[in-house]
């Protein structure tokens, strides 16, 4: 079985231009795999790395060595080498990010947020928009709210819209950082619901959890990003 995802020697660093120029590596030798219908946590400390690996695998980070070979259209690309046109597709149709804000376009109502991605694949606006209230209920946002721009909606509002636009897509990989910070306990059990059903579906994810309860329920493994420090220079 191909992976999902998989990660080989993987390293990030930044360079700090406006102090001087100071090289700050964050991981190295970054190597693990997402199967179908697995879900694995990146565990560590605050700072080891965790949410650079996301980006990364999302697209939003270049990759200083190593490969990041995604499932895509039945094919291992790697994305540490790929063009921004074969990025923003495979952003499209194989991997779906919810961050922990929701940035969107203003004044576009919370059921067209949810439903765009769905859209943007070819499913027909009406079809979308079932799918998008049908999220929206189950995530027990008031459907007083639908209509309504999210700008103006609560923290844990606004992630709900947020993981209802993530999950409505249904990319054969997710990525979560941290979906259920802002959650109270009801929505926390339908967040974990819904990334078990997409387990059993075959969906892979690769997640932060913070909330031990919600990674126990939901990890089948977890990463020590520490384990990935960069060596101490000598």
């Amino acid at each position: 079985m191909i992976p999902a995802l998989e990660l080989a020697s993987v390293a990030k660093s930044f360079t700090m231009h406006l102090r001087g120029g100071i090289h700050l590596p964050v991981v190295r030798d970054v190597s693990f795999a997402v199967m179908p219908g697995e879900c694995i946590a990146l565990g560590g400390p605050s700072g080891a790395g965790k949410s650079s690996i996301l980006k990364m695998v999302y697209g939003s980070y270049g990759v200083e060595d190593g490969a990041i070979r995604v499932l895509h259209r039945g094919a291992a690309v790697d994305l540490a080498r790929a063009a921004p046109r074969e990025v923003l597709a495979i952003r499209k149709e194989s991997v779906g990010y919810v961050s922990q804000f929701l940035r969107v376009v203003p004044r576009v109502p919370a059921r067209e947020i949810v439903a765009e991605p769905l859209v943007a694949r070819g499913l027909e606006r009406s079809a979308a928009l079932v799918r998008a209230d049908a999220l929206l209920a189950r995530l027990n946002l008031p459907e007083r709210l639908w209509n309504l721009p999210p700008a103006t909606f609560s923290g844990g509002e606004q992630q709900r819209v947020n993981i209802a636009r993530g999950f409505a897509a249904g990319h054969p990989l997710l990525l979560l950082d941290e979906p259920t910070a802002s959650l109270d306990a009801a929505n926390r059990d339908v967040v974990v619901g819904l990334i078990r059903e997409g387990k059993r579906n075959g969906t892979s994810f690769l997640g932060i959890f913070h909330d031990a309860e919600v990674r126990e329920a939901v990890a089948d493994r977890v990463i020590d990003v520490a384990a990935f420090a960069p060596r101490a220079a000598a």
